[in-house]
């Protein structure tokens, strides 16, 4: 049995549902009269959904009420679902099946630790849901990240102290939210983007066993 666990976040980890956010919350602000784009969309990654409705409505430099609010995240969250429950496991990102396979064989647990509230139906439609020790999403926690609180009731779930667990990431406030847990935190995307890591990779097919190696030997 592994002496460390691993905590991996799901959009732009796991599968990329972040084109299907976009879509979805840039079907809103036509709505809403202004143009929202893909860049302005890099600005929600890693964040809550309420939290990344107040970021849309900056964008547009609108004021809505909270009953508009409320109705606006049900509308988005709906047509979201529309788009992730037509996913299969082609969807799955590259890499990600054999590090799966390796974590299992080298007995070192894993969990997935994301903001999305809709993590189970994506993992039941890509064929992952039953590969993880257990799920912490946004139904799981209060506080969204950077506050670790996601990552520490992975920790939590693992049994596993917080400095012995390893964080996948492609987010900025996902890669703080590591390190306020006192995680060592892999980015997955930029280098330039997500330099706060503590190692960077562009996607999972550049994890080597070795590396796994390593750090179990550094723990």
């Amino acid at each position: 049995m592994s002496n460390i666990g691993v905590i991996f976040d799901l959009d732009g980890v796991i599968v990329d549902t972040a084109k299907y956010h976009f879509l979805a919350w840039k079907k809103l602000a036509d709505s809403l009269g202004f143009e929202f784009t893909e860049t302005h969309n890099e600005l929600l990654k890693g964040v809550s959904r309420v939290r990344s409705l107040e970021i849309l409505l900056e964008v547009g430099n609108k004021t809505i009420t909270e009953a508009q609010k409320q109705a606006f995240l049900v509308s988005k969250n709906e047509d979201y679902l529309e788009f992730i429950t037509k996913m299969t496991a082609d969807e799955i990102l590259p890499g990600v099946n054999k590090l799966l396979n390796y974590l299992d064989e080298a007995g070192i647990k894993y969990v997935l630790g994301s903001a999305s509230k809709n993590a189970p139906l994506i993992l039941k439609q890509v064929g992952l849901y039953n590969r993880f020790a257990a799920i912490v999403d946004g139904n799981s926690v209060t506080k969204a990240k950077p506050d670790p609180e996601v990552f520490l009731l992975g920790a939590e779930k693992m049994h596993i102290k917080p400095e012995h667990c390893v964080v996948f990431e492609d987010a900025i406030a996902g890669i703080e939210a590591a390190k306020n847990a006192g995680m060592f935190a892999i980015g997955v995307g930029d280098k330039k983007t997500l330099h706060k890591a503590d190692y960077n990779v562009n996607n999972l097919t550049e994890i080597s066993e070795r590396f796994f190696e390593t750090l179990m030997t550094l723990n």
